[in-house]
């Protein structure tokens, strides 16, 4: 018996691709989409108005603010799970609570991707983003509520400095671990 059909698969497959503001949630989670053959679901998005107004005018966002948005992408991986499809979403799931929050959502299985690195990397990265409506100052406000998810089930930690591709493919051998497997992969396997 091999070691791929040993692992047990979780199909539909939902991933939350979470982090701090500039980490790159959506140029990875598009990726680990694609190479999965799932949909992706760009959390900000969800963001009611209040919210994108508010962070845009450099106030961070308090749990009262975040907690209908959290429902909303809860409610895109619930649905995806009801259709039985996968899903992929970006969300920067910065404290436990929200992140159970979305599991309790899910109704199954939901695994995460924490894309982790310095506060120096991820302000530069935000200094150079252009057309975002998250600005720069808000950072230390998402450093000091990020809470790791290091002793969570199901949860792959992914250092972000490396290049997009570099940083999918440890998403996708740490994600592989728990069985989940390419699109390519599964074909492959039936």
């Amino acid at each position: 018996m091999s070691m791929a059909a040993s692992r047990p698969v979780f199909e539909p497959a939902l991933i939350v691709v979470m982090g701090v503001s500039g980490c790159g949630k959506t140029r990875v989670g598009v990726e680990i989409a694609a190479r999965l053959g799932l949909a992706f679901v760009e959390g900000d998005t969800l963001h009611p108005r209040g919210n994108v107004e508010k962070m845009s005018a450099g106030i961070p966002l308090a749990d009262d603010d975040r907690w209908p948005w959290l429902d909303l992408v809860g409610a895109a991986l619930r649905q995806a799970r009801e259709e039985g499809r996968g899903l992929v979403v970006s969300c920067s799931a910065l404290k436990k609570s929200y992140r159970d929050r979305l599991r309790h959502a899910a109704g199954g299985p939901l695994f995460v991707v924490f894309l982790e690195g310095s506060r120096s990397l991820l302000q530069a990265r935000l200094a150079a983003r252009r057309d975002h409506f998250f600005p720069p100052a808000l950072l230390d406000s998402q450093f000091a509520a990020l809470e790791h998810p290091d002793d969570e089930k199901l949860v792959v930690t992914v250092d972000i400095d490396a290049p997009v591709d570099s940083i999918a493919d440890a998403a996708l051998q740490g994600l592989g671990a728990f069985g989940i497997a390419p699109a390519r992969i599964r074909k492959e396997a039936r």
